[in-house]
């Protein structure tokens, strides 16, 4: 124990030994000491050392400590101590506390102490590097690391918790790999969500960051486990926007979960979760007291927001969550937010792009943020107020970027959109008492800020981004340039600009205002002949491109030269030849002369070369460093991509080559044409067919219908022939033993009361049969007046099938007529009994005989109702006959076939209703022959006999009392 008491600090009874030394025997107490208690003594010795000298105890007893965990399972403290002496092996110091002085900032601008403390702590994560991959070597000690977790004890698990969050920080996809592939090894560590204890509840939080970090499976298995529910209940218990640091660490790992993970996105959906996150933004009127963790939250929140709809989704999934924040009112709360007074600027920047996301592509949530107003007296529009800011050259340059995204979203493939854009701009619709978009642009478009020239040009692009007729109404726009001068159109004045570029006042400005202009320009003539001849027919606009593109100019000029390049070579691709001078051959003449071809190609390709062509062209949202670097448009890098190629081949091609190329044209136009043609005539059959394919199917049903129908009335036939003949065993046997005649009387009365009753329903039945039988014969006698107005033909096929069906129906009938047939003769033989019985009283035979008589009369009703299914039968075969016989034209013959068919299906229902009702009454007479026999239990030969004996024996023994 001295040894301990020199170790933990106390007073050393001799020369105290080296760290090196105290580690080893410390060691050797682990390994070799029998009692638990000096190991736990001598694993807490490591933990105090295991920060001072690292190196030293991570060497040597690394693996003792292992061994602790394998063996000492039983002991949390002794377990506590290992995790934590691994943890601070493998992890130190300086990463999980970090300097909160005032004076680390300053300590850190020294020119000497801060490269000296970089190197520091690159050396210690160097070392942590080394212990873990010694550490996660054996798979089976993260396995061993997992299965600790699932201790309830604190000392237990909220260090093995930290010690598996720096494995991962230092080994990421080597332990996420092993977690991977053990059993229930993610599921062990979404448990930790759900401990009651915060610090522990924290850390997993922080432990599940790391282990989602680039991982798709893992975040696959994590949401499946129903991460979502559980860190949306901790948002909304912390507080959602106003929590604390908790709420910053779930919304973290929901974005880990989601970012560029389609299926978790999609579950996410699915799961109603989006709306579960409209109550975030509701942020109040009182925006004066932001603090620095909700400003961070909110920022999170608006980007979990946009990763759901973020343009890099596929079109489907971003278009359905589009809707779903539509729908849940999520898009209208972020409106609020925009237009909200006290936001801090990087929240409303944030809100804005994040807005714009959510509208773009999808035509009704730009429908619904185009009629969002904003809070001022007058009101005006949102976009109004937007465009404002962005030709302030006051306002953040972060700010006016994001403005002009949304309003690029606004625009994205909303041809509504851009159409009330460009209206009004038009003479017909300004309102001298009212801002509009349109005026806004124009002043932007002709402002001294040259930031503002190119937000203005590239936003007017939008207006136009294919959209054939607003291109043409923007020819219509006259601007008013000074007093005393007319007016001139706005193309003009572009053009006017950029041939004065050198009077532009701003230094520095010329090239982004001459860019701007050159993509507004080329998106408006692009795929617009007219704009293009109206480019043309000012006499000065081709020698000033032409000017540009031949001389050599500065580095920073190259761009301009190639955007001229482009312009001129739009000129020539989209020239329908309309002015004389200015023809496509008379073009490429120019270019050869004056610049020479390949010199053009080479300036045409600088536009593609340049860096910032390659950053615009990875997303659509402008991010820019700089003001100076926004220099190219996200949509104008696909135009520049589409046309270079064919501007390329077009200003090589010679005439003849043009002549044959608009043969060319013109032969596939004609060869479209027929093709279109043939596309309406194959649809038009494929309808036909179609059609004609689903009345067989209804046929073919019906025939199977008809049939089962058929199958089922045959199968429950014999099952009433074989309850009546084991009814009929059983009466032969059962009457020798009923010795009881007033019962027998009493039940044959209850008997007859039902047989009454089961009359009247009869009754009701022919009466219903009867009807429907006239409403028969009514379709009969229409169908006959319709044959004689009427010319069809079916096919033969066809009726033939049909043929046979009316046939199948005689026979089934006849069988049916067979059957009440053998019935008659059954009741017959009954009567014949009845008669010779004494069981039953004189008022009960009157009754029987009353019955009967109605018994007779359903008989006869039936055969008159079988004779009238025969008259139909007949007159259908009569009329099949016919229509067999039938010479009218095709398209005709097509035309009433179905007719026809539609009224053989009618009259097949009509049949299957008369047969189902003779089923029913066959059914109802078999029950009435059977409770007939019922009453009369004497009526087989059997009974009589034994009724007979019984008389004999009684006069017998009235003799014997006689002769007595």
């Amino acid at each position: 124990m001295n040894f301990f008491r020199g170790v933990m600090g106390g007073q050393p009874a001799g020369p105290q030994p080296s760290g090196a030394d105290t580690i080893q025997k410390l060691c050797d107490r682990v390994a070799s000491s029998t009692l638990l208690e000096d190991r736990r003594d001598a694993v807490r010795a490591l933990k105090s050392l295991s920060k001072k000298y690292r190196m030293e105890v991570g060497t040597q007893a690394m693996d003792h400590l292992i061994h602790i965990l394998q063996t000492d399972r039983s002991d949390s403290e002794i377990l506590g101590y290992a995790l934590d002496t691994l943890y601070n092996i493998i992890c130190s110091d300086e990463e999980e506390e970090p300097d909160d002085s005032e004076d680390a900032a300053p300590v850190k601008s020294k020119g000497v102490a801060a490269p000296a403390e970089d190197a520091q702590r690159r050396q210690e994560d160097d070392i942590g590097a080394q212990f873990t991959e010694k550490f996660i070597q054996e798979a089976d000690n993260v396995t061993l690391l997992l299965t600790l977790l699932e201790e309830f004890d604190f000392h237990v698990r909220w260090p093995g918790v930290k010690l598996l969050t720096a494995l991962l920080k230092s080994q990421c996809a080597q332990v996420q790999g092993i977690i991977l592939v053990s059993p229930m090894g993610v599921s062990r560590l979404m448990d930790l969500l759900a401990d009651s204890r915060e610090v522990i509840r924290n850390d997993g939080l922080l432990l599940l960051q790391q282990l989602t970090k680039g991982n798709a499976a893992i975040q696959k298995i994590v949401a499946f486990e129903n991460a979502f529910e559980r860190l949306l209940d901790i948002i909304t218990e912390e507080g959602t926007s106003d929590g604390g640091i908790v709420v910053e660490d779930c919304l973290l790992l929901l974005l880990n979960l989601l970012k560029n993970n389609s299926s978790n996105q999609n579950f996410f959906k699915e799961g109603s979760y989006i709306q579960r996150m409209k109550p975030w933004f509701e942020v109040g009127d009182d925006n004066s007291g932001w603090s620095a963790q909700k400003v961070t939250n909110l920022h999170l929140m608006l980007q979990l927001v946009r990763v759901m709809v973020s343009p890099v989704n596929s079109p489907g999934a971003t278009a359905s969550c589009q809707k779903s924040m539509f729908q849940c009112g999520l898009l209208q709360q972020l409106c609020t937010i925009l237009m909200a007074t006290g936001v801090p600027a990087d929240i409303l920047t944030e809100t804005i792009n994040t807005v714009s996301e959510v509208i773009r592509g999808s035509q009704v949530n730009q429908d619904y943020f185009a009629s969002v107003n904003a809070p001022s007296n007058p009101p005006r529009p949102a976009i109004v107020v937007l465009l404002m800011s962005m030709v302030n050259e006051r306002q953040p340059f972060v700010l006016r970027c994001a403005v002009l995204y949304c309003f690029q979203c606004f625009l994205y493939k909303n041809q509504k959109g851009q159409g009330e854009i460009v209206a009004t701009l038009l003479p017909s619709t300004i309102d001298a008492n009212s801002i509009s978009a349109g005026q806004l642009l124009c002043g932007g478009l002709f402002s001294a800020d040259s930031l503002s020239n190119w937000c203005a040009a590239v936003a007017l692009g939008h207006a136009l981004q294919d959209n054939l007729t607003q291109k043409e109404q923007l020819l219509r726009v006259q601007l008013a340039t000074s007093l005393g001068k007319p007016p001139v159109s706005l193309l003009q004045q572009c053009t006017n600009i950029l041939s004065q570029g050198d009077k532009i006042s701003r230094r520095g400005s010329k090239v982004q205002t001459r860019v701007g202009l050159l993509m507004l320009l080329c998106t408006w003539m692009s795929n617009c002949p007219i704009a293009v001849t109206h480019f043309l027919h000012n006499q000065e606009n081709v020698p000033f491109l032409t000017a540009q593109i031949s001389e050599n100019l500065g580095e920073d000029e190259r761009l301009v030269q190639g955007l001229c390049a482009l312009l001129l070579g739009i000129c020539i691709y989209y020239n329908d030849n309309s002015l004389e001078n200015y023809t496509k051959e008379k073009l490429k003449q120019l270019i050869e002369k004056r610049i020479g071809k390949e010199n053009f190609v080479e300036k045409l390709g600088f536009i593609t070369k340049h860096e910032l062509y390659s950053r615009a062209a990875q997303k659509p949202q402008p991010a820019f460093s700089t003001p100076e670097h926004m220099l190219f448009d996200h949509e104008f890098t696909k135009l520049v991509k589409e046309l270079e190629g064919v501007i390329t081949k077009a200003v090589h091609k010679s005439s003849e080559e043009d002549k044959k190329e608009e043969e060319v044209k013109k032969t596939l136009e004609q060869h479209d044409s027929i093709v279109t043609q043939y596309k309406e005539l194959i649809r038009e059959q494929d309808s036909q067919i179609n059609e004609l394919k689903e009345q067989v199917s209804l046929l073919s049903s019906q025939k199977d219908q008809m049939q089962s129908a058929i199958t089922q009335q045959l199968s429950q036939i014999q099952q009433h022939k074989d309850q009546y003949n084991i009814l009929k065993l059983k009466l032969g046997k059962d009457s020798g033993q009923s010795d009881g005649g007033q019962q027998v009387n009493g039940l044959q009365l209850e008997e007859l009361t039902l047989l009454r009753e089961e009359l009247e329903e009869l009754r009701r039945q022919h009466t219903l049969l009867n009807t429907q039988l006239t409403d028969k014969d009514k379709l009969i006698s229409s169908l006959q007046k319709a044959e004689g107005v009427q010319s069809t033909e079916g096919s033969a096929a066809e009726n033939t099938e049909l043929l046979k069906e009316v046939e199948s129906l005689r026979l089934q009938v006849q069988s049916q007529a067979a059957e009440i047939t053998q019935l008659q003769r059954d009741r017959q033989e009954l009567q014949s009994r009845t008669e010779t019985t004494a069981a039953v009283g004189d008022g009960d035979g009157a009754k029987v005989s009353e019955l009967e008589n109605r018994l007779s009369a359903q008989i006869s009703e039936t055969h008159r109702l079988q004779e009238e299914v025969r008259t139909l039968t007949e007159s259908r075969a009569q009329m099949e006959k016919e229509l067999a016989t039938s010479t009218s034209t095709t398209a005709i013959l097509q035309a009433e076939k179905s007719k026809l068919q539609q009224d053989v299906t009618e009259s097949k229902k009509e049949q299957d209703d008369l047969l189902m009702l003779l089923a029913d009454q066959d059914q109802k007479i078999l029950a009435l022959k059977q409770r007939l026999k019922d009453l009369g239990e004497t009526i087989e030969d059997e009974d009589d006999l034994d009724a007979r004996d019984q008389f004999d024996e009684d006069e017998d023994d009235e003799e014997e009392d006689d002769e007595e």
